[in-house]
């Protein structure tokens, strides 16, 4: 009796095997691909592999979620800072005008300018999106349209993901590179120190300082902000700019309108620096939140993938061996 039931349950089965097919897993590197699949039944094909994959992915997903909730402490520390610091420059842009509109708007100013600098600030660290390719495009785009025959144009980095990708084609242009910025936490003391050795290192007439401005979370928005020397200022203000208005407040100290526009500037470019360093690392650890949740994701679905690839590559081996148990009971009773 057991072995009649055991040949009908072998004719029942036997149509189910050869037209399906299973997932059979390659060792990638971190993506596995689901399109080389065998035949069901075939023995060569082992759950140890799939079992393998599962838990690696599964460690990845661990260390994903782990750098989102770092990356979201961070973000929390940071933000306050940037948002104090934005009324930092704006006072400037009461006295002295919006200058990267100025510069643009006024052909004469523009032809002043002889030697601009882009400040490029981009991370130490990667897994943040695209937000370094960003600022170096944009660098690169302000170089091109900053150069020409009686122009010259530099760079000065700030992180290494932008000395990474300048340095393979625009190694001769670079003036100064400053890396490891966000190693201790950022205050204005450390960037001031830093924006005075700019300054001593590096003669200009125009200071472009590319950043990402946070917005949120998800958003960020490529920002460039100018900085004019004393002299193109100074011209600024004969040719009838916003500057005219200085005359009318009263100077203590005794000193010099040269003085004061000098002060200005260099109290302007450290408060614009420690603004726009803020920004963007503030905008680095939201892309790298959005960044780990995405890849968190990601592995997530894998997983459920590889799951149900691990099931049917179980269910076939088990369906084989039962194949062969009636298929060998057939034959001894044949």
């Amino acid at each position: 009796m057991a072995m009649a039931a055991l040949r009908r349950e072998g004719r029942r089965l036997a149509p189910l095997i050869s037209p399906r097919t299973i997932t059979a897993v390659r060792s990638s590197p971190l993506y596995p691909t689901l399109e080389d699949e065998g035949p069901l039944g075939v023995r060569h094909i082992s759950t140890q592999v799939v079992r393998n994959r599962m838990k690696s992915v599964k460690n990845i997903q661990k260390i994903t979620k782990a750098m989102k909730m770092v990356a979201a402490s961070k973000l929390r520390a940071i933000q306050t800072k940037t948002e104090n610091s934005r009324g930092l420059w704006q006072p400037f842009t009461a006295l002295l005008g919006d200058l990267p509109s100025m510069s643009m708007n006024k052909p004469l100013i523009c032809a002043d300018v002889k030697k601009n600098v882009v400040v490029t600030i981009s991370s130490d660290k990667g897994l943040c999106g695209g937000i370094n390719s960003t600022s170096v495009k944009i660098s690169k785009g302000l170089h091109k349209l900053n150069s020409g025959p009686e122009k010259e144009t530099k760079y000065v980095i700030l992180g290494e993901k932008a000395k990474a990708q300048l340095v393979r084609d625009s190694k001769k242009d670079i003036e100064l590179i400053i890396t490891e910025l966000q190693k201790n936490p950022l205050n204005y003391t450390q960037v001031s120190v830093l924006a005075d050795e700019i300054l001593k290192n590096v003669e200009y007439d125009a200071l472009r300082i590319v950043f990402n401005k946070f917005q949120s979370v998800v958003s960020f928005v490529p920002t460039v902000s100018t900085v004019l020397s004393t002299e193109i200022v100074e011209r600024e203000a004969e040719s009838g700019g916003k500057l005219v208005d200085l005359d009318s407040y009263e100077v203590e100290g005794g000193e010099t309108k040269g003085e004061i526009l000098q002060n200005l500037a260099e109290f302007q470019f450290s408060c614009t620096m420690f603004n726009a360093v803020l920004e963007n690392a503030c905008s680095e650890q939201g892309a790298r939140m959005s960044a780990m949740d995405s890849s968190s994701r990601n592995a997530g679905d894998m997983l459920d993938r590889l799951t149900l690839t691990y099931n049917r590559t179980r269910q076939a081996s088990i369906t084989t061996e039962l194949i062969e148990i009636i298929s060998g009971a057939s034959a001894l009773e044949g």
